[in-house]
């Protein structure tokens, strides 16, 4: 007696006693449907709460550590001061690496924590570090100010504002802002507000060098009779008694007129201050930073936001009360927005959920088109029940609502229908075949719950290394493996118990024709009977016959897919599609800030008129705040001036930029300029970037210059420069001649004091007004300071009278380095350029590096060449990514162990995962997509989808075998049976995507999961039969059972 068809006689043994959650469902209906109903509800209330915001959190693990030694050189500044606090921090276990650039005066260094460090510990390291700097501050060289830390470097400011108006000086700018700042503080949702371009008040003592000389005194005389009557100097108290009274002596300034009439006491003679010197209040000349809008300078007003709060929310109360402050401010005052991220996100959420509508709009189609009416309505009603659900789960994690989110859910809206097709498929067959809805709803939950739960976890898995990951990379991206998780579980627990009550509702019970009257009542109308199926039984019998030709042309085809991954671009991140642009100023090393303000204000007339610009707002002497998370921020340069150009939408940003980049070239050809975009992803700078490191500043420089000649000779890189140049900030050395000066009574404390005073001046005291700190500097007027030649000519007073300055040492003209950095203690210059357009930063490095291996080679010991920016930090992410890897395999074989329970089969499903390869490479090199880190984890996860479908298909052979079926006949049957359930949920995981596809971000992930999941479902249907039948060396005319290979009982 022939065996039955497979599938057919194996349909009755449910088992009565093991529990049927779907079967459970259907007789608790009223419970259940009530169930998910306030699941829908709270999952609604839930997604009005999430917090939007447009990038993920993640932790900047960056502190910076300021220090001031005013009169130092670069040289000693980095000797005394940068190398002692670099030294004792290189002892902290999280240090990963220290940067840092001394300059003349000051210190400035950049603590970067480990990426594994986990977010919660940040805190606590950087005390720290504080602490251990705090251990050596005593060491430091005498009148060394600070050192200054700010762990809050990764602050990001959701709202700019600028106030500005013509007649109104900094100080009535800064009382006003005052004023906003009070009320914006009470804003809920706003942590603090900060300045930017704030002028610091000043009051100058200005006295020529021929008053000194007439008068023979000497600047610490005025500094000290200045300091003496303002100082703030216990006096005592008196203890009567009943009370004790404080003494109060006068004499501190109580205006500019008292500081006027202050006393000089020299050689018997007073001196009325206002008399011999010039006083006027004034601010601080010149400026440190200063930030102009429409041509004028502005005071910026900066606000950040509480952690966890939303920021579209913020927006919204900023904007009212925005608009209630501007009805209160007095005429000609004017407070502009030119920085809105609670804008960008709101708009950048809205191009998303777009993006999720028209993804749900295909899944519908796909199955009311594949499945028919009824039974596609049956999916179409679970999925904003998985949605509603999935939102109240990311509300209960506390994950937003920002680009990775966003994205993540249309690619599991293409994944989250997959159980349900499955399951409704099943259960549309069974009631095909005759069955009665109770019966094919309760047998959809015994064939496929446990293989779609075990094919949903190992999809899971296969995120899992992006959870596990311990890097900003892995942190950034980590709300991939989150969301994931969640729609997936969620579309499986809907699967068995959402879709058994909705198609118990919706599908009919099918009718038997009049011919079939005579049958028995469990006979089974075969569905696959038909011509379409015919053939499709026909190419898997002609696969599973000739295995070895499958296989082989798979394997070749693997392989040509490793060889063509050589072809495929490499990018870390791709720039963001915000409109701004940022344009990048930098002088020589030593130009002055006006220097900088006079070049800024030319680009400002440039860009005058340009009709694709919204707005532009420069930063001189500095960079920009941080408006935007993965912004590169640059740090206070007094020759660095950064503008950010708003284009009115993105495709103006691009015309804009074609504009631009000749046009700079062109008018300022003697500065260093650069134009670039907003980053994506962890910020990383110019996208080609090599570092050489030595202990030699020479040395370092010599290799530098055969590093950029290389770079220059690649075709591809634009703007190759240096992070800091050769010596090029003048000094003048005045050499005092000790002896002269021993005679003469002064010693070389004296001459610093003098040549303070007469250049740039020094404070002398403190003028208190109200709540304000106003610094009194000592100087001498405008046309004495700015002339070098004038030096040698001054008189400086001594104890015996006057002489000229020339008579105690000698002015020398020299070069020395404004800046120098380091990295790890050593000099470190970055070679770094941009790249033509359409060009992938990561393979214009690798090419460059791979040049320098002879260089390399040459090198004198302790001299390195590395590789930077975002092959590093690639680098950095694909190693941590890798690091979880093994957690993954072990997770997905536990899995496919507990379902298989056989370690050929495991294997068997485990060889199919790496073959989506083939579609991935095909599909990127067709459409010309880089292959990023985002696609790489798309990739990652690709396999377990991939597995899933094996896993499912694997199981129902299994199924069939063990009701009795040839062993031939089973891999042929259930691969047909399989056929439009495994061809449905790639259809819907596929046309899913494409609303991703216009996604710069998402985009190549998009299209190499398309791809693959492709390629990898033509695979499952016909090169895992062909492995089967080989793995089980299946003959076509064997008897039935486990055949010959496998004894009764024994498990492959």
């Amino acid at each position: 007696m022939s065996a039955p068809e497979p599938g057919q006689d194996n349909d009755h043994r449910h088992e009565e006693g093991r529990f049927n959650l779907s079967a459970w469902a259907l007789r608790h209906r009223a419970l259940v449907v009530f169930l998910i109903a306030m699941s829908t509800i709270f999952g609604i209330i839930s997604y009005t709460r999430l917090a939007q915001s447009e990038d993920p959190p993640f932790t900047f693990r960056v502190m910076v550590i300021r220090t001031f030694w005013p009169g130092a050189t670069a040289r000693q500044v980095q000797e005394q001061v940068t190398d002692r606090i670099a030294r004792k921090l290189q002892e902290t276990p999280s240090t990963d690496f220290l940067r840092s650039y001394s300059r003349p005066g000051e210190s400035l260094l950049f603590f970067t924590m480990k990426d594994g460090a986990p977010p919660k510990d940040v805190p606590e390291e950087w005390y720290q570090v504080r602490k251990k700097v705090g251990d050596i501050a005593a060491t430091l060289p005498q009148g060394v100010q600070g050192p200054f830390f700010n762990d809050e470097f990764g602050d990001v400011y959701t709202n700019i504002y600028t106030l500005e108006g013509d007649g109104f000086s900094p100080v009535q700018l800064h009382d006003y802002a005052d004023q906003l700042r009070a009320v914006l503080l009470r804003v809920p949702g706003v942590a603090k507000v900060d300045y930017f371009g704030d002028q610091e008040e000043r009051v100058y003592i200005e006295i020529a060098n021929t008053q000194l000389t007439r008068l023979n005194i000497s600047p610490q005389q005025i500094a000290q009779a200045v300091n003496g009557q303002n100082a703030v100097a216990p006096a005592g108290t008196l203890n009567t008694p009943d009370d004790r009274v404080f003494v109060r002596p006068s004499g501190q300034f109580a205006d500019i007129d008292a500081l006027a009439d202050t006393l000089i006491r020299v050689n018997g003679r007073s001196f009325r201050l206002g008399d011999i010197a010039t006083i006027k209040r004034g601010y601080v000349d010149p400026p440190e930073t200063q930030m102009r809008s429409g041509g004028q300078p502005v005071l910026g007003i900066g606000i950040t936001m509480q952690p966890g709060q939303d920021v579209v929310r913020l927006g919204k109360a900023l904007d009212a009360k925005a608009a209630d402050l501007r009805a209160h401010l007095p005429a000609g005052l004017k407070l502009a927005e030119v920085s809105s991220m609670p804008h960008a996100v709101s708009n950048s959420v809205d191009d998303f959920l777009e993006a999720v509508a028209e993804a749900v709009v295909i899944v519908l189609v796909v199955s009311l088109v594949s499945l028919g009416v009824r039974t596609g309505m049956v999916v179409v009603i679970s999925i904003p029940v998985v949605l509603a659900v999935t939102a109240f789960f990311m509300y209960f994690f506390d994950i937003g609502l920002h680009k990775i989110s966003l994205g993540t859910l249309i690619l599991a809206l293409g994944l989250l229908v997959d159980d349900a097709i499955i399951a409704v498929e099943m259960m549309a067959v069974k009631l095909e075949q005759g069955w009665n809805r109770t019966r094919a709803a309760a047998y959809a939950y015994t064939s496929t719950a446990f293989p779609m739960l075990t094919g949903t976890l190992v999809t899971v898995a296969g995120f899992l290394p992006i959870a596990l990951a311990k890097s900003s990379t892995g942190e950034y991206t980590r709300s991939i493996f989150e969301v994931s998780a969640i729609a997936l579980i969620v579309s499986w627990l809907a699967a068995v118990v959402l879709i058994p009550l909705v198609g118990y509702k919706l599908l009919p019970e099918r009718k038997r024709e009049a011919h079939e009257a005579h049958l028995p009542d469990d006979h089974e109308h075969d569905i696959y009977d038909t011509k379409f199926y015919g053939r499709l039984r026909g190419w898997v019998t002609w696969c599973v016959e000739r295995r070895f030709v499958v296989l082989g042309v798979t394997v070749a085809l693997f392989v040509i897919a490793l060889a063509g991954f050589t072809l495929v671009p490499q990018q870390f991140f791709p720039s963001s599609n915000r409109p701004e642009l940022l344009v990048d100023l930098r002088l020589q090393e030593g130009a002055s800030f006006d220097a900088t303000l006079r070049e800024a204000k030319r680009l400002e007339k440039t860009l005058q008129g340009r009709p694709e610009i919204d707005h532009v707002v420069s930063f001189v002497g500095t960079g920009a705040p941080r408006f935007y998370l993965p912004l590169d921020q640059q740090l206070p340069q007094p020759n660095f001036a950064q503008f950010v150009i708003t284009a009115k939408t993105v495709k103006d940003r691009e015309k804009l930029s074609q504009w631009l980049e000749p046009t700079l070239r062109e008018k300022f050809p003697a500065i260093r300029t650069r134009l670039s975009q907003l980053e994506n992803g962890p910020p990383v700078g110019y996208p080609v970037q090599l570092r050489v490191s030595g202990d030699d500043i020479a040395t370092v420089r010599k290799i530098a210059e055969q590093v950029a000649a290389d770079m220059r000779a690649d075709g591809r890189t634009t703007n190759v420069q240096f992070d800091w140049d050769e010596p090029s900030e003048r000094s003048v050395r005045f050499e005092v001649d000790q002896k002269k000066a021993r005679e003469l009574g002064v010693s070389s404390q004296d001459v610093s004091s003098f040549l303070a005073m007469s250049l740039s001046g020094y404070t002398v005291t403190q003028y208190r007004e109200h709540d304000k700190l106003i610094g009194v500097d000592l100087r001498a007027p405008l046309a004495e300071r700015v002339d070098p030649s004038r030096l040698a000519t001054l008189a400086m007073p001594t104890p015996n009278g006057p002489v000229p300055l020339g008579t105690l040492g000698r002015v020398v003209s020299d070069l020395e380095y404004g800046v120098i950095w380091e990295r790890d203690r050593q000099p470190t210059i970055t070679v770094q350029s941009d790249v033509k357009a359409g060009t992938q930063g990561i393979d214009v490095t690798n090419a460059i590096d791979r040049k320098l291996e002879s260089l390399r080679a040459s090198l004198p010991v302790g001299y390195r060449i590395e590789v930077g920016g975002p092959v590093e930090e690639n680098a950095k992410g694909q190693t941590s990514i890798n690091a979880q890897m093994p957690i993954m395999v072990i997770v997905v074989l536990t899995l496919l162990m507990i379902q298989l329970q056989s370690f050929a089969r495991v294997m068997m499903v485990v060889l199919t995962a790496p073959l989506g390869l083939i579609g991935v490479v095909a599909a990127l090199l067709a459409f010309g997509k880089p292959f990023g880190f985002v696609a790489m984890l798309g990739v990652i996860a690709m396999s377990g989808i991939i597995m899933r479908n094996s896993v499912i298909l694997v199981d129902q052979i299994e199924q069939d075998i063990a009701a009795g079926h040839k062993r031939f006949d089973a891999i042929v049957g259930a691969t047909v049976r399989r056929f439009r359930p495994i061809t449905l949920t790639a259809a819907a995981a596929v046309l899913a995507l494409i609303p991703l596809l216009r996604s710069d971000f998402f985009g190549p992930m998009a299209t190499a999961l398309m791809g693959g999941i492709t390629s990898a479902t033509v695979l499952t249907l016909f090169y895992l039969p062909a492995l089967y039948a080989a793995s089980f060396r299946v003959r076509h005319d064997e008897r039935a059972g486990r055949g010959e290979d496998a004894p009764e009982g024994v498990e492959p």
